[in-house]
């Protein structure tokens, strides 16, 4: 085994915020399995940090990648980019675009908008039962909608 995966591993088992890490490994592993993606040391390190807990996340690969390094994990961003982009193509995660240069993670999958604040640079749900979309127009000839990500952007007032 090299050592940069048993790092991972114990990446796994240091970095998460429950008590229970056995319990966040198995859920972790569940996670990806309901995917259909192979359980490897780096997936369940990243699956263990974004939905170990239990909670939802909106991450850049960036903060992800910095939760990593963090932990004293020697992971390449591209390694983590990739990783988030399978999790995506599996329908674990939902890319939420927010302007050209960032993206975010999410791994409530539903469909729910999204506060986007401006002065921090953090995204985060917004109550759905709020938002009242009555009609969206006619998709194209050929096409057909695959997903409405709603993004309200936001900033302190004065």
């Amino acid at each position: 085994m090299k050592p940069g995966r048993f790092a991972l591993y114990t990446l796994i088992m240091d970095a998460l915020c429950t008590n229970d890490s056995d319990q966040a490994l198995t859920h972790a592993a569940d996670w990806l399995a309901s995917g259909g993606l192979r359980p490897t040391r780096q997936r369940l390190a990243l699956a263990a940090l974004l939905i170990g807990d239990g909670h939802n996340r909106h991450v850049t690969a960036e903060s992800l990648y910095g939760a990593v390094i963090d932990n004293g994990e020697k992971v390449s961003l591209a390694t983590v980019y990739n990783t988030l982009r399978a999790f995506c193509d599996a329908g674990l995660m939902n890319e939420i675009t927010v302007d050209t240069a960032r993206s975010y993670f999410d791994t409530r999958t539903d469909d729910h908008p999204h506060f986007f604040w401006e002065d921090t640079q953090t995204l985060c749900d917004a109550p759905a039962d709020q938002l009242d979309i009555r009609s969206l127009p006619r998709a194209p000839d050929g096409a057909e909608v695959a997903r409405v990500d709603v993004v309200i952007r936001l900033r302190p007032r004065g």
